[in-house]
């Protein structure tokens, strides 16, 4: 006899047989755990499982005949379009679409996705939508934090300015997610230098860098901008710094006794304005710590939670970065401009043929510390060197290099060589330079590229002799007013090599003023190296004033912005030697003239009331006019100067330069230079043309120094 099983099959395939298929489907609705409805084509609610019913709160007896904004008020589309603008699209084109939404305000507890999709009869017609909304509140918070990183990459940071920095950090979590927030730096931080652990007993001296609120002035805040402040180590924020972790916490009294116990002021600002939540986090980066930034609500009724939390570590810790790398910009940029104003001339030198002033503003653009200088050299015979140059990049190194190059001129210049032969010698050693730094480290700077000018002024002939190596041309003031450009032959700039520098002479009439300058000068925002240089003509062009107020004028005419460059300028003007200062004397090479040279040099010392120098003198005028008639040659020429000291010149036709050297016992000669090197404060040979100079200088009196 067959047995009869009675129940499901074995194998559980196919329906309940029990169960129709209407049924089944119901079930099946019901039962899904996102929220499913469906709306006819008046857009009233028809249908909708227990999922929806349970999204807004309501029984199905009360949704039923609802339109879609009385079933979720408040639903908002991520335009200006609405839920159902949505609708009428899919009833209208039978095309399914998603609907993003999110409850008014913005609220990213509401947020979903939901699946318009078009319902059809057996014709194809369209008669209502079925919604299907899936909750993406996560992945809204998820787009929203993100959404601040990629704005904090991009904000904080613009500036390699420490304070900016900070601001920036400020500003973007008070647009976000903070009412108020304070960010503090160590001092030392703030100074360029390292950071440093915080650790031990104590209190922690910070300074305020930056501050921000959705209040206006930021009334939350007790600490100034800029004024320096404490923790205690043991407080919150002390351990929060010494445990290098970002930490959250209720505002309760509690906390205020054991957070800010030693400020009085700061407890009654937080109960104030009623602030109940805040977050500290540590500014750290590569192993030290900077600083710290507080984060506070009291407007927002939600305290911090976990999201928050991790979204102000991920700020800090950029922030942090950029910070650093401000601090490491702020000390090599102390650093270099430190050792750029050291190597400047720091007072005007001695010397009666030009009156100088001069300006160094370094940029402000972030580029860093340039190569520019100046100098003012004295040299024999009264004249003066006049130097501007500059060393094409920035920071240390170009610092470093500017130092080198301006005491290789100031070397070169003791040797009175003309300007041309000057750069010469200068080109020469910056190609040496760069040889020998490109066998070195492989991140050292090369020299070239630097410019130079160089200028020798004679008070005597009024005459300027000027040699330039790719500098921009100097502005020549007369004293009518007219301010020309200098019509320099211009040479190639210092490390070039295989081209020739050539010299340009001038005379220049008394009180005629020289503008020396560098191209930061003429770089400017907006503007072009010509319309920059007729305004700097311009401006030089105006009545006569002191020197100091010319710089002044020039600065603030050619600089309204923030320099691109480096800008250094160096203003002269100049003064000739009155005729009764100086007086000079053709001689024969015959040995029986020296007794005269002698007297020539006796009777004018007498004539400036400088007798008392009368017998050193006619000792320095008998050694080289004897010297000169011995191993030079015609034509011979003395020549007194009375400047700032007493200038003895001797001059020939021969260019063999002496030697000072030191005579044996029994040596008949060789110690007539070194008499003289012994009598006077400094003496030396320069050649010209014609042959050679040889001069000795004598101090004056500081009386008679200081009367001409």
């Amino acid at each position: 006899m067959a047995q009869h099983v009675t129940g499901r099959p074995d194998d559980g395939a196919g329906p309940d047989p029990a169960l129709p298929g209407p049924e089944l489907q119901r079930r099946i609705l019901e039962q899904l755990p996102v929220p499913v409805t469906f709306f006819d084509r008046s857009l009233r609610l028809v249908a909708a499982n227990t999922a929806a019913c349970s999204t807004t709160g309501r029984p199905k007896e009360q949704l039923i005949g609802l339109r879609p904004a009385e079933v979720a008020p408040g639903v908002l589309a991520g335009g200006e379009e609405g839920l159902e603008q949505a609708m009428e699209q899919v009833l209208r084109t039978g095309e399914p679409r998603t609907h993003a939404t999110c409850l008014s305000g913005g609220s990213p507890e509401g947020a979903s996705v939901a699946v318009l999709s078009p319902v059809k009869d057996d014709t194809g017609a369209v008669q209502g939508v079925a919604m299907v909304s899936q909750d993406t509140s996560e992945q809204y918070r998820a787009r929203q934090r993100m959404a601040v990183l990629n704005e904090a990459s991009r904000r904080i940071g613009s500036t390699l300015d420490l304070g900016r920095t900070a601001e920036e950090l400020a500003e973007l979590a008070t647009e976000n997610f903070a009412d108020f927030v304070a960010v503090d730096l160590l001092a030392s931080v703030l100074a360029g230098e390292e950071g440093r652990p915080v650790g031990g007993r104590g209190t922690i001296a910070l300074c305020r860098a930056a501050q921000a609120s959705v209040l206006e002035d930021c009334p939350e805040a007790v600490v100034p901008l800029g004024a320096t402040h404490s923790f205690d180590r043991d407080s919150a924020v002390g351990r929060a710094l010494a445990r290098g972790e970002t930490a959250r916490r209720t505002v309760d009294e509690e906390a205020l006794r054991d957070w800010t116990a030693a400020d009085p002021q700061r407890v009654r600002s937080m109960r104030d304005h009623r602030i109940h939540s805040t977050i500290v986090a540590p500014l750290q980066a590569r192993g030290t710590t900077l600083g710290m930034a507080v984060f506070c609500r009291h407007r927002t009724p939600d305290p911090f939670d976990d999201r928050d939390l991790q979204l102000a570590a991920e700020l800090v810790a950029r922030a942090a970065v950029c910070v650093d790398n401000a601090r490491r910009y702020t000390r090599e940029r102390a650093t270099a401009l430190a050792l750029q104003r050291s190597l400047l001339p720091r007072r005007p030198a001695r010397q009666r043929a030009v009156e100088v002033a001069s300006r160094y503003l370094p940029n402000t653009t972030g580029a860093g510390i340039g190569g520019d200088w100046f100098d003012v050299i004295p040299l024999s015979g009264a004249r003066v060197a006049l130097v501007v140059g500059d060393v094409i990049g920035h920071g240390v190194q170009a610092s470093a290099t500017m130092g080198r190059l301006r005491t290789a001129v100031r070397t070169l210049a003791e040797v009175d060589l003309a300007p041309d032969e000057l750069l010469t010698q200068l080109d020469d050693l910056v190609q040496k330079l760069d040889r020998e730094e490109a066998g070195d480290a492989a991140d050292s700077s090369p020299v070239a590229g630097a410019t130079c000018l160089y200028s020798v002024y004679d008070p005597v002939s009024g005459r300027c002799t000027m040699a330039s190596a790719g500098h921009p041309e100097p502005v020549l003031v007369r004293p009518d007013g007219a301010a020309p450009l200098l019509g320099l032959p211009s040479g190639p700039p210092l490390g070039v090599g295989g081209l020739p520098f050539e010299a340009a002479e001038f005379e220049l009439p008394e009180s005629t003023m020289l503008a020396l300058y560098t191209d930061g000068l003429t770089e400017a925002h907006g503007r072009d190296v010509d319309a920059s240089l007729a305004l700097l003509r311009k401006t030089l062009a105006r009545p006569p004033a002191s020197l100091e107020e010319t710089c002044d004028t020039v600065m603030g005419a050619m600089l309204t912005e923030s320099p691109l460059d480096d800008v250094a300028l160096l203003l002269a003007r100049t003064h000739r030697l009155d005729a009764h200062r100086h007086a000079s004397w053709d001689l024969p090479a015959d040995p029986s003239v020296v007794a005269d040279a002698r007297r020539h040099a006796s009777a004018k010392l007498e004539e400036w009331g400088l007798g008392d120098a009368a017998f050193t003198t006619e000792l320095v005028v008998s050694e080289l006019v004897t010297n000169a008639i011995r191993y030079g040659g015609d034509p011979i020429r003395l020549r007194l100067i009375r400047d700032a000291s007493l200038i003895c010149e001797v001059s020939d036709g021969s260019s063999t330069a002496p030697h000072l050297r030191r005579a044996r016992i029994f040596d008949e000669g060789g110690r007539g230079l070194l008499l003289v090197a012994s009598l006077t404060e400094r003496w030396g040979t320069r050649h010209s043309p014609s042959g050679k100079t040889i001069w000795a200088e004598q101090a004056l009196p500081e009386a008679d120094a200081t009367a001409l």
